[in-house]
């Protein structure tokens, strides 16, 4: 199959897009060819502000060359180790630099490849600690109205409680829901209230209350 496909290909059936009215979308395709610091460039050469960073993954911009460079270099040396049972020094001189400019008590780093993946991995964390210390009854997570927590099983039916109201497509445990806005002032106070209670298993908090400005 040739590399050098046309900017708009032939047949867009293929890629079922997410979060994307797929029919009309194809009908009249918008197409990102490349992109330098900022913007992208359509097919038809227009330049377009990244407003969002990419799906917020590349907040230092686009094409930046340090940025290239390191990845290159780092394809040609290792472009990927298993961590199953196996490591690779840079994943573990990461894990320290973060856990140097985390907040106190942060003290351990575990990877994920998405903000779906990491409250789900988060949540079966946060349900096995409690299991270990012997708090298995501790199974409803707190989430505040409008929050925003992945497409995945496990958070996806937090946020689905305040909109659908019905949550029996999901095998879920019954959930509390804080107060909406940002969580200061009384808001903090319903949380460390809820919190409180022996069947919590974890406090879900998100910046910002709407996906499309900022997700995580």
């Amino acid at each position: 199959m040739a590399l050098d496909r046309p900017a708009v290909p032939n047949d867009l059936n293929a890629f079922w897009m997410p979060f994307t009215a797929n029919r009309q979308f194809k009908k009249a395709p918008r197409m990102f060819v490349s992109a330098d610091r900022m913007h992208y460039t359509t097919a038809d050469g227009r330049k377009v502000l990244d407003g969002t960073a990419g799906l917020w993954c590349c907040n230092a911009g686009h094409n930046r060359p340090k940025i290239v460079e390191a990845i290159r270099q780092q394809a040609g040396e290792l472009d990927y180790a298993p961590a199953f049972q196996m490591g690779h020094p840079k994943a573990f001189e990461l894990a320290n630099r973060v856990v140097e400019i985390a907040p106190k008590g942060m003290d351990h780093v575990f990877y994920t490849n998405s903000g779906s993946e990491a409250v789900e991995t988060a949540l079966k964390i946060a349900i096995a600690y409690h299991r270990v210390r012997g708090e298995g009854t501790r199974t409803r997570l707190i989430g505040r109205e409008r929050g925003y927590h992945g497409v995945n099983f496990g958070g996806l039916p937090i946020e689905l409680a305040l909109y659908a109201h019905d949550l029996s497509l999901f095998d879920q445990r019954a959930q509390d829901v804080a107060q909406p806005m940002a969580i200061i002032g009384a808001d903090v106070e319903v949380v460390d209230q809820l919190a409180q209670r022996n069947d919590v298993v974890g406090v879900g908090v998100e910046v910002f209350e709407d996906v499309a400005r900022g997700g995580h």
